[in-house]
């Protein structure tokens, strides 16, 4: 009796499981909000500056981010381009 009942239990799960989307940095904004929300949280990068960003979070469950892949991004000075 236990057997039926987990397969039939572990078919259900697999059926109606909802296929996760990947995470997304947009790479045309410098500025990303990352909300927070039951079940989850999403990123959005459209902001051109922090303050832009902090306005648009305040009140909410939100953090501003700075996109890592910003496209005229440009690395701080004194840092290498070595790999490790």
């Amino acid at each position: 009796m236990r057997t039926p009942a987990l397969m039939i239990l572990t078919a259900v799960t697999v059926l109606t499981s909802a296929p996760a989307s990947a995470q997304t940095y947009g790479g045309n904004y410098p500025v990303c909000i990352q909300n927070y929300r039951w079940g989850g949280s999403d990123i959005d990068c459209r902001f051109t500056s922090m303050g832009q960003c902090a306005a648009s979070a305040s009140g909410r469950a939100a953090q501003c981010l700075v996109n890592p892949y910003y496209a005229n991004a440009q690395m701080p000075r004194g840092s290498s381009r070595r790999a490790y």
